[in-house]
């Protein structure tokens, strides 16, 4: 069982091992195996790295953040300079139909809004923008509307967790409420509830995920 001190010692030896976030000042704090994370970094792509990196330590039951986005040497992008540079990210990127995917920026904040057949495509599309300069933050409306919808969604899913060689599947249950699939169960960190979620996603016809699983690490509470 690991305390919040070997979580935060963890949790920053992650952030240190990162080739991405090279340089970046973070700050790491920990609660009951809630890590806070706060500092400022370049782009906006080093703060989803931080994020992602954090998620991986075992131990960790939730993310929160207020790094902040500043770009160095007194550049400045206009929201019309961001806006170009991801309409072209978009467009080529194969996966994507940007014909139906709007953009919005206001003072750096890029807004997605439109529609996906699927769940990888929403995904897709914010991976295709997070690396580029000037972005303070990204909200991601794009909604899933996939006109499949699989009659064995559950036993589709279940199977997936079963191959999955992250996820215990022993200790999960799929629940499944018209295209919404409701997940229930203990993993063993975060990491592994964010792998499960995934795999819920990839199945055809699911439209809503309702991510109910509690990370259960044995941290001890002090």
């Amino acid at each position: 069982m690991k305390t919040d001190l070997e979580i935060q010692h963890d949790v920053m030896a992650e952030l240190q091992w990162e080739p991405g976030l090279k340089n970046s000042q973070i700050g790491v704090s920990v609660n009951h195996g809630v890590v806070m994370l706060s500092g400022v970094v370049d782009t906006y792509y080093k703060k989803v790295l931080a994020e992602k990196a954090t998620k991986k330590v075992s131990g960790v039951k939730a993310v929160a953040e207020e790094i902040v986005v500043k770009v160095p040497g007194g550049k400045t992008y206009t929201d019309v300079d961001i806006a170009t540079a991801v309409l072209s990210a978009l467009k080529w990127n194969s996966t994507i139909d940007e014909s139906r995917i709007d953009v919005q920026v206001e003072d750096g904040e890029v807004t997605l809004t439109g529609v996906a057949e699927w769940n990888f495509q929403k995904v897709s599309a914010q991976k295709a923008v997070e690396n580029l300069v000037g972005i303070s933050n990204i909200v991601n409306n794009i909604r899933v509307q996939n006109k499949i919808i699989a009659q064995d969604v559950k036993q589709r899913i279940s199977e997936a967790f079963e191959r999955n060689a992250a996820i215990d599947s022993n200790k999960l249950s799929v629940q499944v409420a018209g295209d919404k699939v409701i997940l229930i169960g203990t993993v063993r960190s975060f990491a592994e509830k964010m792998d499960a979620e995934k795999t819920a996603w990839a199945s055809p016809g699911v439209m809503d995920v309702d991510n109910q699983l509690v990370v259960d690490s044995g941290v001890k509470v002090y």
